[in-house]
């Protein structure tokens, strides 16, 4: 049984889920999920939690992301990518400079409307579902973070790369659109390349290809989910606190081999006295005691 995460490299084409139903396939392995959609026109990295390490999925999803993608302007699209059909068509005069101001304008916190051909679900329909049958509806706008977002390659007067580094949650293609509108020239997406999720890149990620023809001692590509948690603080607990930890229950320093300050709801790795990572847990600082916030597996 494979117990943690693989970094797939995701073709043109594949959704998030035919690679999830092909891995299981290779794999033999039901237990598999993925980190967070990757549009099936979009490429590149999309980690796969196997086993025990399906728990850190929503971890997985929760961190910073890097994308390069081509913004084309001068039109705006249904699905504010090249697969849409067009909306609106805009003549396009705008200078490099005015492009670098306003693409430099993004960083930091964004409010962002998610586009109508998105996975968001409203009133328990996902917005995909009503964008095909032409239905349009309000959806709540979110504040997410462009850490950086630079203009790495001029292809002509009408398109250009970006490359982004941003929170979960935001969509590229939109970012486009509203650097389009902020242009007054429209624009949509190009291509989209996903670089990097937290930890994980395209240096080393595989293929769906390879993960087939290396099956047999995948050893080297499979991460252990304590690589998720690498940046919290680390506990380990002693022989006293060894039977609450198996069985998920709080940690007071007494349990502890070495005490270490922690601020409020601060999550820390737990392990037990034979160095196995066990649980993420999260300091209660009105108590003064360490509380489970999930169990990986039992010591």
């Amino acid at each position: 049984m494979i117990n943690g995460i693989i970094n797939i490299y995701k073709k043109k084409g594949y959704t998030s889920h035919d690679v999830v139903a092909k891995a299981r396939g290779i794999l033999r392995e039901r237990k598999i999920g993925h980190t967070g959609t990757l549009d099936p026109d979009a490429e590149g990295v999309l980690p796969l939690c196997i086993g025990a390490a399906t728990k850190a999925v929503p971890y997985l999803s929760d961190v910073d992301k890097c994308y390069e993608a081509e913004v084309i302007l001068g039109m705006t699209t249904t699905t504010e990518d090249a697969t849409g059909e067009p909306v609106e068509c805009y003549e396009v005069n705008v200078t490099k400079e005015s492009i670098e101001k306003v693409v430099q304008s993004f960083v930091g916190d964004y409010i962002q409307t998610p586009p109508m051909y998105s996975a968001i679900k409203v009133n328990g329909v996902r917005l995909y579902e009503l964008a095909r049958q032409g239905i349009v509806v309000d959806r709540p706008s979110r504040t997410v973070t462009i850490y950086s977002c630079d203009i790495i390659e001029w292809i002509d007067e009408k398109r250009f790369r970006i490359r982004v580094h941003c929170s979960k949650g935001t969509y590229i293609r939109t970012l486009c659109t509203d650097i389009g509108k902020a242009l007054g020239c429209g624009a949509h997406m190009g291509y989209l390349l996903r670089t990097q999720v937290g930890v994980f890149s395209l240096e080393d990620s595989i293929t769906l290809e390879e993960l087939e023809s290396q099956k047999a001692d995948l050893s080297p590509h499979i991460r252990t989910l304590e690589v998720l948690f690498s940046d919290y603080k680390k506990f380990t607990v002693n022989q006293l606190g060894k039977k609450l930890l198996d069985n998920g229950n709080a940690l007071s320093m007494k349990h502890i081999v070495e005490q270490i300050d922690c601020s409020a709801q601060e999550l820390v790795r737990v392990y037990d006295e034979k160095n196995h990572f066990v649980a993420l847990y999260k300091w209660n600082n009105t108590k003064n005691i360490l509380e489970v916030e999930r169990m990986f597996q039992t010591s």
